[in-house]
């Protein structure tokens, strides 16, 4: 007899890729449960109008389909932007912070149907069942879960392939090119298949967002960010809306081939995974929010923002979006943003971006303290005092080691002859 709780109905959040298209039939099979599927457009780059259609041909009784882009790059990006949020020193987290999101509207969904559980297609050892179901449980603790790839009898992605095969149902994949992609307008994972030999490069063909730097074209361009209170929001001076912003900055930065990244990172479960990631507008604005925060906010501060960075980037990564840290830490941001405003210029080249201006209204950069030249306004002689004061601990503790040195030689080492 099966232990399996079973449910009425069950929204599944559903990408249309193999996991999430085997789910439903072998939802059907194993709950006796009608099946509403729930997608999310986070900028996939995918033409989601046939996913409604294949969704309740595999057996659905009811397909959402939601445009999410603008409110996935207003309430989610954005605030990790300005965060300076990035894992272990490389990851921008486009898919954790997608994740958050999905999960809040699935459960919307389910209270919209009357849904008494929610079902989503992570893996045992990933870091995104830590995220959909935190999020689930924050926002929907009334809700089951189910999680499909920690119960079914496909130990593998190849018997899913035969799975989906078996019983007719198109999915976007071959038993020769198993890659696991997860795209959204802020980036791309990579994963699977070859790529977790940790000595394999990466093949040509997985790439998604990014051309082979040595195909990039030629020479250089620059480009000028602008950002108001830590958010972009004009390139080159021309004003434009986040999801726009970010379309025309993958484009850019993606045709020079900026933004890869081949990392070993630490999961959440407690192993180690090889992801392969593409992030072109990420790396960009990452990198120019960064710098006008070096001009526009003073040293202690600066130094501070970098460790709630670290903690940001962390909350994000471990699923832990719907917590009352990550709002606390907003307040403490926010703060920090207040004079996040300017712009700067990048230089792009294949494979390549890097600074060559930065300028702000509320910079607390001051040619006159900094310059060595004519015009030169610093105190040379107040910097006497500051040295003896500054070196004060430090000459304090070489007096009383020299002392208790000296003090602790035998006799014989200190009498004169």
């Amino acid at each position: 007899m099966s232990t399996r709780k079973q449910y009425k109905k069950i929204v599944c959040a559903y990408s249309g890729g193999l996991d999430t298209s085997v789910m439903i039939p072998w939802l059907k099979e194993h709950y006796g449960a009608e099946i509403i599927t729930y997608t999310g457009d986070l900028g996939q780059g995918e033409d989601l109008s046939g996913i409604k259609a294949k969704a309740l041909r595999t057996g659905a009784a009811h397909a959402e389909v939601d445009d999410l882009q603008e409110r996935f790059v207003r309430e989610f990006i954005w605030p990790s932007v300005r965060a300076s949020a990035v894992y272990e020193g490389q990851y921008p987290m486009h898919t954790a912070l997608g994740r958050p999101l999905l999960a809040q509207r699935l459960v919307e969904v389910a209270e919209k149907y009357g849904a008494d559980a929610v079902a989503h297609g992570c893996t045992a050892k990933g870091n995104d069942q830590v995220r959909f179901e935190v999020t689930i449980r924050s926002l929907g603790p009334q809700l089951g879960v189910v999680a499909p790839l920690r119960e079914w009898e496909m130990l593998t992605r190849e018997d899913e392939v035969d799975y989906a095969i078996e019983r007719g149902i198109p999915i976007p994949i071959t038993r020769e090119k198993p890659y696991s992609i997860d795209q959204n307008i802020w980036g791309c994972a990579i994963e699977c298949g070859e790529m977790e030999d940790l000595w394999n490069e990466p093949p040509d063909d997985a790439w998604q967002m990014t051309k082979d730097p040595s195909h990039a074209p030629k020479g250089s361009v620059e480009i000028v960010l602008s950002f108001e209170k830590g958010i972009p929001v004009a390139v080159d001076g021309r004003p434009m809306g986040g999801v726009e912003l970010l379309n025309h900055l993958n484009d850019l930065a993606g045709t020079f081939g900026i933004g890869r990244m081949d990392m070993v990172e630490n999961r959440v479960v407690g192993l180690k995974s090889r992801e392969v990631y593409e992030a072109p507008a990420a790396t960009l604005l990452l990198m120019a929010h960064t710098e006008l925060e070096r001009i526009c906010l003073d040293r202690p501060t600066w130094h501070y923002k970098r460790q709630v960075s670290q903690d940001y980037a962390n909350i994000i990564y471990e699923g832990k979006w719907f917590g009352p840290l990550r709002h606390a830490l907003d307040g403490f941001i926010e703060r920090t943003q207040a004079t996040v405003t300017g712009d700067v210029r990048l230089r792009l080249s294949a494979g390549l971006a890097r600074i060559t201006g930065r300028r702000s209204p509320l910079s607390l950069y001051d040619t006159g303290l900094a310059t060595y030249s004519e015009g030169d306004t610093f105190d040379r002689e107040s910097a006497t005092g500051f040295m003896e004061l500054y070196s004060l601990s430090y000459r304090t503790v070489a007096a009383v080691r020299r002392n208790n040195q000296l003090n602790a030689l035998p006799e014989s080492d200190t009498r004169k002859d």
